[in-house]
């Protein structure tokens, strides 16, 4: 089943020699790196930042993440990262992530995130933060 990637955003990466395994493919893990890279810019594009939003006290630590592998991206590949709000729930957010190369998805994925303060406890997300995540 697919997601439908809300307010999706896109960011282009080169993919480096650093990011490659001995077999000159992408290492797996770093598409979580990827992944991340794209929450960040999704934010940052509504006009917010992750740092702003911790500044406020509120934190969103993964407790779940997913990725297939379609087809690999090798060293020097322009890729895009698509990422999309999937889910916003009182006090959990879930975003969509694609992995483009020559307009051809070749990763997806997802990560579930729960809304919680600096003691790591789960808070309703914050009126302000509900509008940005929204787009409201």
């Amino acid at each position: 089943m697919k997601s439908v990637l809300i307010a999706a955003t896109e960011m282009q990466i080169r993919v480096s020699y650093a990011d490659t395994d001995q077999m000159g493919m992408v290492y797996y893990g770093n598409y979580l790196t990827y992944f991340e890279r794209g929450r960040t810019e999704w934010l940052r594009q509504r006009g917010f930042s992750y740092k702003e939003m911790e500044m406020e006290g509120i934190l969103l630590p993964v407790i779940e993440c997913s990725c297939r592998y379609i087809s690999p991206a090798r060293y020097d590949d322009m890729i895009t990262v698509r990422t999309g709000l999937t889910r916003i729930g009182p006090a959990s957010i879930e975003f969509g992530y694609e992995v483009v190369r020559d307009s051809k998805v070749i990763t997806t994925g997802f990560t579930k995130h729960p809304v919680v303060n600096r003691e790591f406890r789960p808070v309703r997300i914050p009126e302000k933060i509900a509008k940005i995540l929204s787009g409201r």
